[in-house]
């Protein structure tokens, strides 16, 4: 097997600000493995929040470099077991890895991932389109310029009350919002009632990811579903939801990719909680791994290429949230390098 990479810093087509911060671009990876002359292309987004950046994916891609080569590759779970112990510090770069990995499998077998799983798109959930935290008059003409069935509002302001009514005014479409652990308890428990009554679908990550004792109190009070984010990241987190969360929200970077994704997902139905994918703001590279996953899910969040101003690859489109596969094998794209859309 031979390691490729390009970094590359993705410009916003709006700066994208959540309650954690702003940014303009999105610093992102893209690996590229070779095995046997077929390519496979993963992605993993740097979150500064997280700790890790490209940067620190590249030196630690170097410094397994010769062991990733060597390695006999059949199967990604066998891949992604074994990268899983030689990088166990590094989620992010283990996801771009597999997700390169699964790309390359599919070639091989000829097939789309999501048939190798034996997935039926024909029920696939459309994606939302995230309005990031603005003023109330920037957020609206965001709206107004990308008119959308369901919008991701993002939340953690003094005035989040008023934005979601703003909205709501404009539009009837469905709106889902994400305070991104911007709440405490009494703020929650304040605001979930009049989100209610403005529409709202579910609340997604309302408390801070390690405030289990809110979540249990909120999760009994709540007259909306409640979705864990950053307090779902990996396998072992899904089963502590249980009882403060109605669902979770599996990023595919934050796990550390679509093999250990899919037992999230098999294991939170075992476990009665409803299932979303979402964004870290990928190109299309990323995007597709997570389009493939949509047969076995029932929400989205894949819209990080409609909100780049750049993009790196071509193979999945947009017809108003719904997602149109290319049906080509694997993950079904075309790695571009950089290009403006």
């Amino acid at each position: 097997m031979k390691i490729n990479y390009h970094p590359f810093n993705l410009k916003f087509r709006h700066p994208f600000t959540i309650s954690k911060g702003t940014k303009t671009h999105q610093p992102t990876l893209v690996v590229e493995l070779e095995h046997f002359g077929i390519k496979g292309y993963g992605e993993a987004p740097a979150i500064t929040y997280y700790n890790i950046t490209v940067d620190d994916m590249i030196a630690d891609l170097e410094a397994k470099r010769s062991m990733i080569e060597r390695f006999a590759f059949t199967d990604p779970e066998r891949f992604w077991h074994f990268l899983h112990h030689l990088l166990p510090q590094n989620p992010f770069l283990v996801c771009a890895l597999d997700i390169a990995a699964w790309d390359i499998f599919g070639k091989m077998s000829g097939r789309p991932l999501y048939q190798i799983w034996k997935g039926d798109p024909a029920d696939n959930p459309i994606t939302d389109y995230t309005i990031g935290i603005d003023t109330v008059e920037k957020m609206l003409a965001k709206v107004e310029e990308k008119p959308w069935p369901i919008y991701k509002i993002k939340v953690g302001t003094a005035y989040d009350i008023a934005i979601v009514k703003a909205i709501r005014e404009k539009t009837d479409a469905v709106i889902r919002v994400d305070a991104n652990a911007g709440w405490d308890l009494d703020t929650a428990l304040k605001l979930i009632p009049q989100l209610k009554e403005l529409g709202v679908e579910f609340v997604e990550q309302p408390l801070a990811k390690d405030n289990w004792e809110g979540m249990k109190v909120l999760y009994q009070e709540s007259s909306l579903p409640l979705y864990a984010d950053e307090s779902c990241v990996f396998e072992n987190d899904v089963e502590k939801c249980v009882g403060h969360f109605h669902g979770i929200n599996i990023k595919l970077t934050k796990c550390s990719g679509i093999t250990p994704a899919l037992r999230m997902i098999k294991n939170a139905r075992k476990l009665n909680l409803n299932v979303m994918v979402g964004s870290m703001n990928e190109s299309t590279i990323g995007s597709a791994a997570i389009a493939h996953l949509l047969p076995f899910i029932d929400h989205v969040d894949m819209d990080g290429p409609l909100l780049l101003e750049e993009d790196l690859a071509t193979g999945i489109e947009y017809d108003n949230g719904k997602i149109i596969y290319s049906n080509a094998p694997g993950l079904g794209i075309a790695y571009k390098g950089l290009f403006k859309k």
